[in-house]
């Protein structure tokens, strides 16, 4: 467990990140370029066994995983997590397979980066998360009442960042509600991988990056489709996905 790193005076640091790492070189020069940007409190977190209790207590806007920690897993510690922390979530690791990624976002992380990426990569993809979590925030307290959604029994309200099931309350992540909500308010619109990158994450689909796909086939169980033949939320071949209002 550390200090914070570069802003001392928590009245100017207007966004908060907690990097966890056992890596003590590694996660200190990762710290100390983060707290250059302004504007960011960086605080490090080195035991693995620990690190739940310091996400629950601390509840920053972003969580920094390394995956190959020692001891607990960074994938078991952003599972578990989910159960309390709806900030961000980026998991750091030295295999940059697809299924391991698959597996990750699956656990319910918002990016997942390869550890050896650069600081100034890793810092931009922090700023478009910190962008897209303070849209949802403000969002969130407008909660007019445009932002409520009906389709039979599904009802999604993007004021109070909630949907329900027959009356029965759907656990989502933050990102998968982000997903939903922007399939459904273009319900009967084909929205492609394109599109959906550029409005949740701020950056151009590189054709590569399969967390569109993962969170749909997440999303469509708990909103009653079927996950092999789904009718609610479609796949549109070559093209992207179909969100359908009216469901026979």
């Amino acid at each position: 467990m550390s200090e914070p790193v570069g802003l001392q005076d928590e009245t100017k640091a207007h966004k908060r990140i907690l990097v966890v790492d056992d890596d003590a070189n590694h996660a200190q020069a990762l710290a100390e370029y983060l707290s250059r940007s302004g504007g960011i409190q960086v605080n490090i977190e080195s035991e693995s066994q620990t690190a739940l209790a310091r996400i629950r207590d601390d509840l920053p806007d972003i969580v920094l995983i390394e995956v190959d920690l020692k001891g607990e897993s960074g994938l078991t510690i952003c599972k578990l997590s989910r159960k309390y922390f709806n900030g961000g979530i980026i998991l750091m690791s030295q295999n940059s397979d697809e299924l391991d990624q698959v597996l990750g976002l699956d656990m319910g992380a918002d990016d997942y980066i390869h550890r050896t990426a650069s600081h100034r990569l890793i810092l931009a993809r922090c700023q478009t998360l910190l962008r897209r979590l303070d849209r949802a925030e403000e969002e969130k307290n407008q909660a007019k009442s445009e932002d409520r959604l009906q389709f039979g029994n599904l009802v999604i309200d993007n004021g109070m960042r909630e949907a329900w099931l027959n009356n029965e309350t759907i656990e989502l992540t933050s990102a998968e509600f982000d997903l939903l909500w922007l399939l459904a308010s273009h319900a009967g619109e084909v929205l492609t991988r394109e599109q959906i990158f550029s409005q949740l994450r701020g950056i151009e689909y590189d054709g590569q990056d399969r967390s569109v796909d993962v969170r749909v086939s997440r999303i469509r169980p708990k909103v009653g489709d079927d996950p092999i033949h789904p009718r609610r939320i479609k796949t549109v071949r070559s093209k992207g996905y179909l969100f359908v209002s009216e469901v026979g």
